[in-house]
């Protein structure tokens, strides 16, 4: 696996740790660096920087770009399938890896739409928001707040 994974306007680029440690950077501005790579001279440009969710938009020399970063533990995540949504069968919510119930946000009864936040679910030291794929009513709660669920366990039921 990358050391990261770097995606220029969606296009994917592998990059080990090493390679970007040798670069030579200057910071020239607030926002500004001057980078030599290969005896070529570049000015960038940060223009907007999310770096909760890893993206970067940056200009270099005049040509813009839109950057994400995806370190090993994102890359890690991400084969695993820990990003997916949920939901095994059309009326149930899973468990889709053991793990902590750290909170549930639904209840009995209660009409949700797509993207409803249902429960929030601590697996490998990581927690993980489990979202509604659809609409619906809640018909149970099968689980409690603090309680050790294992993959696959039945959670939450649609109707």
């Amino acid at each position: 696996m990358n050391d990261y994974l770097i995606k220029v306007n969606e296009e994917g680029f592998p990059v080990k740790r090493n390679e970007i440690e040798v670069l030579d950077i200057i910071k020239t501005g607030n926002s500004n660096y001057h980078v030599l790579k290969y005896n070529k001279a570049y000015n960038i440009e940060l223009l907007e920087a999310d770096f909760l969710n890893k993206k970067l938009s940056i200009s270099v020399n005049g040509n813009i770009y839109e950057i994400e970063i995806e370190d090993e533990y994102d890359q890690q995540v991400k084969e695993m399938g820990l990003l997916t949504v949920t939901s095994q069968k059309v009326n149930s919510i899973e468990a889709p890896m053991p793990g902590l119930i750290i909170d549930i946000m639904v209840e009995a009864g209660q009409e949700i739409t797509e993207g409803t936040p249902l429960l929030i679910l601590s697996a490998m030291k990581m927690e993980n928001i489990i979202l509604a794929e659809g609409d619906g009513i809640v018909k149970s709660v099968n689980a409690e707040k603090n309680e050790a669920v294992e993959k696959g366990q039945l959670i939450i039921e649609m109707e």
